[in-house]
C-alpha cells in the first residue's frame, strides 16, 4: 500500500481528495466462511442461496468485490475449503478478479484436539497439529497465498489439569517447527483469544503472549488482532499502537461484540472504538519519523471475520465493507498537524476534539461521489439488494448440501 501523506484541514474539495484512499487504496480480505450457514450453540439457521462448494464461496466473494471495489482477496479455511487441485482453485479465483489471501489452519475440530493441539500433553496429537499447519504452508505455496494463519483453541478448563509452563514450551516448539515450512515470502499470523473454548486458561490468551511467541519463532511471524477477542473495556487501539511500534501487527480479524466473541458486523456495536483503532493505523501510515510503524501500518491485512447467523450473508458482507470504509475515511479526516500541535501544547480538549470532530463527520456523501467517479455504485448495499442477484442465486443453488460450520 502507498503511504498516506499528511495534509491540512480540508475544504469540501480537499476532503474528497483526502479520503480517496478509502475507495482506491484500502484492500479488504473476505473470509470464505462468511457466506455459509452458521448459528449459535443452539441452532444453525439455514438460508437460501448459501454456497455449496469453495468455488461458490469464491463467487460470492467476487460479488462483494464487484459492488465495493475494495475486497479483492478471499481467505480460505482448511479443511473446510480443501480441494483436490489447488492450481485449479487458484486459477478460478484469478479469473474472478481475486487473489487468495490467508490460509487459515484448523486444529480445533477433531476429537483428538479435546485437550489441545500444539499444547496437547500427547506428542502424537502435537505431531498431528504440526502436520496440519505444515499442510497449510503447502497449500499457501500452491495457491499463491500470502500468509498462514494459526488460531488455537488450546487451553485448560480446570486448575491443575495440565502444566501451564510446559504447555507454553510445547506451543513454541510446535509452532517453530511449522514455521520452518513457510514458503518464501509467506508470513505466519498468530491470533490470540481471551477465552473459549478453554474456560480456565488459554494458551495464546493475549497480544503479549502472541507477540512473545512470534518473536521467538521468526521475523515473518506477526500478531493477528481479532477485535472480538478481548475482555470488556480493553483498550484495543493501544494494543494496535504498541504492535505497530514493534513492527509486528500483521492482520486484523474485524468484527464487533457486545459481550463475548460475538462476531457481529464490524462497527455495528461500538463504531467509535473502530474509529479509534483506524486512527492509530492512519496516524502510523502518516508518520515518517517512525519508519517501522509506518511500514507495518501500510502492510497490515484487513479481514472480516464475522458470523452472519440471522442476516443475509452477501448484503451483510457488503455492509461490513462499507462500515470499514466509512470509518477509515473518518480517520483520514483527522488533521494530524493540528493534533500534533495540540498534543505538544498539552491542550487536552483540543487534541480530543480533533478526533471527535472527524468521527462526527458524515462521510457517506463523499464516499458515494468517489465510488461513482471510479465506476462503482454510489451505495453498493442498495445496489445489490435492487439487482435481483440474491433471488437468482437462491434458484441456481437449490439442491445439494449447503456449506456450514465444519
Amino acid at each position: 500500500m502507498a503511504t498516506i501523506a499528511a495534509v491540512a484541514r480540508p475544504t469540501s474539495a480537499l476532503a474528497i481528495e483526502r479520503i480517496e484512499w478509502a475507495v482506491t487504496g484500502l484492500r479488504i480480505e473476505i473470509p470464505s466462511w462468511g457466506f455459509v450457514n452458521t448459528g449459535t450453540r443452539f441452532r444453525v439457521f439455514p438460508q437460501p442461496g448459501v454456497p455449496r462448494t469453495v468455488f461458490e464461496k469464491v463467487d460470492d466473494a467476487a460479488t462483494v468485490n464487484r459492488y465495493t471495489g475494495v475486497a479483492d482477496a478471499v481467505s480460505l479455511h482448511i479443511p473446510w475449503d480443501a480441494v483436490d487441485d489447488y492450481a485449479e482453485l487458484r486459477a478460478y479465483v484469478a479469473e474472478r478478479g481475486l487473489r487468495i489471501g490467508g490460509i487459515n489452519s484448523n486444529t480445533f475440530q477433531d476429537a483428538d484436539y479435546m485437550l489441545g493441539s500444539l499444547c496437547n500433553p500427547d506428542p502424537a496429537v502435537r505431531a498431528k497439529a504440526v502436520e496440519a499447519i505444515v499442510g497449510c504452508c503447502e497449500i499457501a505455496a500452491a495457491t499463491g497465498a500470502n500468509a498462514v494463519k494459526v488460531w488455537l483453541g488450546d487451553g485448560t478448563n480446570y486448575p491443575g489439569q495440565d502444566d501451564l509452563r510446559w504447555r507454553h514450551r510445547r506451543l513454541v516448539a510446535g509452532l517453530g517447527e511449522a514455521y520452518g515450512h513457510l514458503p518464501e515470502g509467506v508470513r505466519l499470523y498468530l491470533e490470540y483469544k481471551l477465552y473459549e473454548p478453554a474456560l480456565y486458561s488459554t494458551d495464546v490468551q493475549d497480544w503479549g503472549q502472541s507477540l512473545n511467541v512470534c518473536r521467538t519463532v521468526g521475523d515473518r511471524a506477526g500478531v493477528c488482532v481479532d477485535t472480538g477477542h478481548h475482555a470488556m473495556g480493553v483498550n484495543i487501539e493501544q494494543i494496535v499502537a504498541l504492535l505497530l511500534a514493534e513492527g509486528r501487527l500483521a492482520s486484523f480479524d474485524l468484527n464487533d461484540k457486545k459481550y463475548g466473541d460475538d462476531d457481529l458486523m464490524v462497527g455495528s456495536i461500538d463504531p467509535y472504538q473502530l474509529f479509534r483503532i483506524a486512527h492509530e493505523l492512519v496516524n502510523a501510515m502518516r508518520d515518517e519519523a517512525d519508519p517501522v510503524a509506518q511500514r507495518c501500518a501500510n502492510e497490515v491485512v484487513y479481514m472480516l471475520d464475522q458470523c452472519h447467523n440471522i442476516e443475509p450473508k452477501l448484503p451483510a458482507m457488503i455492509r461490513s465493507v462499507m462500515n470499514l470504509q466509512e470509518t477509515i475515511a473518518k480517520a483520514l479526516l483527522v488533521d494530524r498537524e493540528a493534533l500534533l500541535a495540540a498534543q505538544a501544547a498539552g491542550d487536552v480538549l483540543e487534541a480530543n476534539q480533533q478526533l471527535a470532530g472527524a468521527f462526527s463527520t458524515d462521510v457517506r456523501p463523499l464516499l458515494a461521489e468517489l465510488r461513482v467517479a471510479h465506476g462503482l455504485p454510489a451505495d453498493p448495499y442498495r445496489a445489490y439488494l435492487e439487482s435481483g442477484e440474491a433471488q437468482e442465486r437462491a434458484v441456481a443453488r437449490a439442491g445439494g448440501t449447503a456449506a456450514g460450520w465444519g
